[in-house]
């Protein structure tokens, strides 16, 4: 009965393997949790509000353009200080007496001479003003600097978004890897189980002694706590994947049934690093400097604003015909000479676009870099996958033939013992190796900025 359950066993085990080697998977549940992370993961969040903040500067840069209008008013209480004399009364008083004279009557009273203060008293001074710059290139500057800077922190949001994606998959495969551990240690504790009730039956009807009893009970204890080490790993790799997607770091993990897809294909890396975000973060800040090298060279053209004041002064708080007055202008300002400091601030900027220029060349070779070490490790993830297969194969028909040699009393136990490591730790190699694939492709995937960040359902 042991050796069909042997037989049985090792065929599924590797059909398993099989389907999940080559099957065409869409991992669509895969991309729902990547889909569930891009809309809750705190990381991501924060680089979105930079976004957010981005966007509302080029709003703040948009409404420069637009008419300000302000509401000014002032009130003045005065007492002593400079005056002016008016000698009213010594200028118009002689006159005053000779016409009093001439008409026989007082008709022309007398006047004292006046002294005003210099400082209005009780005087208020209210105004709408409305202003409107009407050549500034330094607005105009810093709206386009602003919109490459949107464009930048996009390519941020982005940046984070394809390194999410692939810490997601490699937290994915690694929790499938410790459950297919899990499985393999439970699968061998079931084969030692078998071991045990063989071995003692033929310790009762004498035919073996009790130290292959011994040493099944030893594999016994050495296979539980390796299958506690395996759930603790798969315990933290189900932390890990549900602190990424920041939902409760308990919540369940569906696993799809096929996990390694078309390992016999080699992937298509013709298009290089051209996608990725990080080059085009870097010429979009080579704009961002060269804008601002022509923002400090536009500091010799003049400034010219318009204004207009609509408002009433006087004393009082009156406000009457006489109070209500307009007022409107054009500002000019023209920055002849400034000891060069437009100059040293357009040269900082030129030194800055070189620095982009320098960096965009290294990142493009350190990417390219990435990308064959990226592929390399695919066709070894590949490789070794292949040689698992095959090792699983044989050490599966080993360890049959061996118990089948150790039941007719052929075979030392410590020679079963060793096949059937030789059989678990296939097992485990093949979990391992096919977790591998997946995570070489994911690393392939973010190389070449190829997963849909935008909509992952469509992948």
């Amino acid at each position: 009965m042991y050796t069909r359950f042997i037989k049985g066993l090792i065929p599924v085990f590797l059909s398993l393997c099989h389907i999940s080697a080559f099957g065409q998977s869409d991992h669509r549940q895969l991309d729902e949790y990547v889909n569930i992370a891009f809309a809750q993961n705190q990381g991501l969040k924060e680089q979105q509000f930079d976004l957010d903040k981005a966007m509302f500067a080029l709003k703040e840069a948009q409404a420069m353009y637009l008419p300000t209008v302000s509401l000014l008013g002032s009130y003045t209480k005065s007492a002593g200080g400079r005056t002016i004399d008016v000698p009213v009364g010594d200028l118009v008083n002689p006159v005053y007496t000779a016409l009093n004279q001439l008409t026989n009557s007082t008709r022309f009273p007398q006047l004292k001479n006046e002294s005003f203060l210099l400082s209005p008293n009780n005087f208020y001074d209210a105004k709408v003003r409305t202003s409107l710059p009407l050549i500034n290139a330094e607005i105009r500057y810093n709206k386009l600097i602003k919109q490459q800077l949107i464009t930048s922190q996009q390519a941020a949001v982005n940046v984070y978004k394809r390194a999410l994606v692939k810490d997601i998959k490699t937290a994915y495969y690694r929790y499938y890897q410790s459950l297919q551990s899990i499985a393999t240690y439970n699968s061998a504790m079931l084969l030692i189980k078998e071991n045990i009730r063989e071995n003692e039956s033929m310790l009762r009807n004498g035919v073996r002694n009790g130290t292959a009893l011994l040493r099944s009970k030893t594999e016994q204890e050495k296979n539980n706590a390796a299958l506690i080490q395996a759930q603790h790993a798969m315990q933290n790799a189900k932390l890990y994947f549900n602190f990424l997607l920041n939902r409760p770091l308990q919540d369940s993990i569906i696993i799809e049934s096929k996990m390694v897809t078309a390992v016999v294909a080699i992937p298509d890396t013709s298009l290089g690093t051209s996608r990725r975000e990080e080059i085009k973060q870097l010429r979009t800040m080579q704009q961002v400097y060269t804008l601002d090298y022509r923002l400090q060279k536009s500091g010799f053209i003049p400034k010219v604003s318009t204004f207009i004041d609509l408002g009433s002064q006087g004393n009082d708080f009156n406000v009457n015909n006489k109070t209500r007055y307009y007022l409107w202008g054009v500002n000019l300002q023209w920055d002849i000479f400034t000891g060069g400091q437009r100059k040293y601030r357009a040269e900082q900027s030129r030194a800055n676009v070189n620095a982009t220029t320098a960096q965009l060349d290294q990142t493009q070779q350190s990417l390219q870099l990435q990308l064959d070490q990226s592929f390399n490790n695919y066709q070894s993830a590949i490789a070794t996958y292949k040689s698992i297969t095959a090792q699983l194969l044989f050490a599966g028909k080993y360890y049959n033939d061996q118990l089948k040699a150790y039941r007719a009393g052929q075979l030392l136990y410590l020679e079963l013992v060793d096949a059937q490591d030789q059989l678990t730790n296939a097992r485990l190699q093949m979990a391992d190796a096919e977790a591998n694939v997946q995570i070489a492709l994911a690393e392939l995937e973010r190389e070449q900025a190829t997963y849909p960040i935008n909509n992952p359902n469509q992948q």
